[in-house]
């Protein structure tokens, strides 16, 4: 590593040379590493192009199923969602035994009971999962998409950020097809319930079985509102929501 000593300093590349700050001051060093020319024709890159091609399969594949949950998605708040997602997606693509190297999916491998066992439970949000949020069984019906939480107590069932008077439950029914890229999303009616009511029935119930071919995903959303003067106000831009994936065939 080279330090430059001219009048005049340079940051930027010329040629083969990289000009640079640093604490250091001002550098200068060759470029390293093979160009993206070699990596695509050279025989000895293959492997590399093959992880590249998967890769880009799961990331496309997180973007279907980010996009087709927009509407509940758009109530939490987590910036490492996108990396966090990848990760678990790679170790579903993983599980895909009847693809050639370089051609595995997440699709062939949620045909697995272990590819489904991965997405289930999958947090949106990693600060508020929701096995801590919600300490209650949910009742799932697969067919219908319904969810109910029986006998729930909000003083003793959930957790509950400083501020926030209301909790308020959604559950979705998804099915999507990665391959596709086709999903269609059915959420149930928005049930709010004050953190001092005593014990009740929750029973959330999207409208229809959602259309299509694909994997149904179940999910459940729990927003906390903080109600001032009458009006009902989201709670810290969602970073206290929950978002969990509750079931998938």
């Amino acid at each position: 590593m080279a330090k430059q000593s001219s009048i005049i300093k340079i940051e930027g590349t010329i040629d083969d040379l990289t000009f640079y700050k640093s604490k250091n001051g001002y550098r200068v060093r060759k470029k390293t590493g093979v160009n993206a020319e070699r990596i695509q024709s050279d025989p000895a890159f293959e492997r590399t192009r093959e992880n590249q091609k998967e890769f880009g399969i799961v990331a496309r594949t997180g973007k279907i199923l980010r996009r087709s949950m927009i509407d509940l998605l758009a109530e939490v708040s987590d910036d490492t969602l996108v990396p966090r997602m990848i990760r678990r997606l790679s170790k579903i693509r993983n599980l895909d035994t009847n693809s050639p190297r370089g051609e595995r999916t997440v699709t062939q491998g949620l045909l697995s009971e272990e590819g489904k066992t991965l997405l289930r439970g999958f947090d949106f949000n990693q600060e508020a999962p929701l096995q801590q949020v919600l300490k209650k069984e949910i009742e799932l019906d697969t067919a219908t998409g319904e969810m109910v939480l029986t006998d729930f107590n909000p003083r003793k069932h959930l957790s509950r950020p400083e501020g926030a008077t209301h909790v308020a439950f959604r559950a979705g029914f998804l099915n999507v097809d990665f391959d596709t890229e086709s999903a269609d999303l059915q959420v149930s009616p928005q049930q709010e319930v004050p953190l001092q009511q005593s014990v009740s029935t929750i029973t959330l119930t999207p409208p229809a079985a959602p259309e299509g071919t694909g994997n149904q995903v179940h999910v459940l959303l729990v927003e906390y509102y903080q109600e001032l003067n009458g009006a009902m106000y989201p709670l810290n831009s969602g970073a206290f929501n929950a978002l969990s994936i509750v079931e998938v065939a």
